[in-house]
């Protein structure tokens, strides 16, 4: 069974691991094999614990007690998307995905933005991540893309947003088990 929950200090390990992993995972062949194989995760816990004290939204997707996905996101940081609220990251272990979580714990970050008063809402997606689709299906469109660069590779990003996150938190009701 899955508990999805907001996340608490003592989550910051939990939640490197899955940062560390899924990074590995999911940008294989996508960001340079040294900037993946570099990633650590005593530095991301450290992060972590600096982040979870912030003005963010953070929630866990817990198994038998194992924090294997998380969410992040607050206000937006891009003027020019002209959303209120972002999306900041959400990662799964690659054996937890394509089975509903991600759709829980995206919904739980609308249903947070919604509490504070945030209506639409962006996020960034490497352009080559094939789980870009993952918000196209949730109902996000394309605004844009821009050039960045990770461990010295220029890649493209592309910005989809969501217009409407009350349509967003009645299209998904959070999964049962």
């Amino acid at each position: 069974m899955i508990l999805i929950r907001k996340a608490e200090p003592d989550d910051a390990a939990g939640i490197a691991h899955v940062h560390v992993q899924s990074w590995r995972t999911t940008y294989k062949g996508i960001v340079p094999d040294a900037y993946l194989d570099a990633l650590d995760e005593p530095d991301r816990t450290q992060l972590w614990q600096d982040l979870l004290g912030g003005d963010y939204d953070t929630f866990v997707a817990e198994r038998e007690g194992l924090i294997v996905g998380f969410i992040m996101g607050g206000r937006c940081r891009d003027r020019t998307q002209q959303c209120d609220g972002e999306l900041y990251a959400v990662y799964l272990l690659q054996e937890e995905q394509r089975a509903r979580i991600g759709k829980d714990l995206v919904r739980e970050l609308a249903h947070a933005l919604r509490r504070r008063g945030l209506r639409k809402m962006a996020v960034w997606v490497l352009a080559r991540n094939p789980a870009k689709t993952f918000y196209t299906r949730l109902g996000a469109h394309f605004v844009r893309a821009k050039q960045i660069e990770i461990g010295g590779a220029p890649l493209m990003e592309h910005a989809y947003v969501w217009d409407d996150l009350e349509s967003l938190m009645r299209r998904y009701v959070v999964s049962k088990p």
